[in-house]
């Protein structure tokens, strides 16, 4: 296939949008795993569910419960709305499906984890049916020209919205009281605990953060797609994926991570195959365990004799 530069530039800007969307969903992964020890399978459903929210409010007519609602309110106004709404699912899923189970060890909390994703896939077919739904974008124009590249607005609104998340999350961690807190968390729950930190309360911070980025994701990539109720659960995989290619546990690893295997998915898509677009990414996991065990930013563990 002949080389054009163009073509490539464009498959990288696409790339990037993509992987975007996955650093940020496998950064929900990473904190939580930090936080208490377990792995959030319902993540992708915080990027389903709040996505349906949104369309609800937005669409002229969307069917819910099997009745026609005509809300139509301003998309920006909606994103506020659904971002506060999913703060408080955050706790909730919090109180629901980690906080009684905290002292059973990480077995029940995964699998009330499951139990959740679970419930949040059927009550998305229960309320809104199983027909895809297509979400506006703030832009009226599809593509706009910057020199010989004809680019998604939305992708590059994608791109500058995770840089400032990225921004805001090293700014955190490193800068704020908070941001120690929840490294301590992360680190030592016990001794965190012993030095004053309310661990309760920066757990129940972890999630609802965890929420909002799965909420970001959704809002920013269901425009390029359709909202349905599956649509969380493959950029759950990949996102996955992408945490334990960047080191499981890593921040800079599931950033890395999903950046990565956006760019590389989106340019074997174009130029091998499309069919095998979704492959690409567990390929390249496996590529890099065989190579890596730990992952690329994950630190090697010595077993004891």
């Amino acid at each position: 296939m002949q080389f054009d530069p163009v073509a490539n530039m464009q498959l990288l800007v696409s790339g990037l949008a993509f992987g975007s969307i996955y650093a940020l969903v496998a950064l929900g992964f990473v904190l939580i795993y930090n936080a208490v020890g377990v792995v959030n399978f319902a993540q992708g459903e915080f990027v389903m569910f709040p996505s349906y929210v949104a369309v609800s409010f937005i669409l002229p007519a969307v069917t819910v419960f099997g009745t026609v609602v005509h809300w139509q309110l301003p998309i920006v106004g909606v994103y506020v709305l659904v971002l506060v709404l999913m703060t408080g699912f955050g706790l909730l899923f919090n109180r629901i499906a980690y906080h009684p189970l905290r002292d059973r060890g990480w077995m029940p909390v995964v699998i009330s984890t499951i139990g959740v994703s679970i419930f949040l896939r059927n009550a998305a077919q229960l309320i809104w049916g199983s027909q895809p739904i297509v979400m506006p974008s703030l832009f009226a124009v599809d593509t706009i020209s910057v020199g010989p590249l004809h680019i998604r607005p939305q992708d590059l609104l994608i791109i500058a919205v995770t840089a400032v998340l990225i921004a805001f999350q090293f700014f955190l961690f490193e800068r704020t009281t908070l941001g120690k807190q929840m490294r301590a968390t992360a680190q030592d729950r016990a001794t965190a605990r012993l030095v004053g930190v309310r661990v309760g309360r920066i757990v129940a911070i972890t999630f609802v953060y965890s929420a909002l980025l799965g909420t970001i994701s959704g809002l920013l990539v269901a425009p390029l797609f359709t909202v349905t109720k599956e649509m969380g659960a493959l950029i759950a995989l990949k996102a996955f994926a992408a945490s334990i290619v960047g080191g499981f546990g890593s921040i800079p690893g599931a950033i890395i991570g999903g950046l990565t295997i956006g760019v590389i998915e989106t340019f074997g898509g174009f130029y091998i195959s499309s069919a095998y677009v979704d492959a690409i990414a567990f390929i390249i996991l496996i590529s890099v365990l065989l190579v890596r065990p730990q992952g690329l930013f994950g630190e090697r563990v010595a077993e004891k004799a």
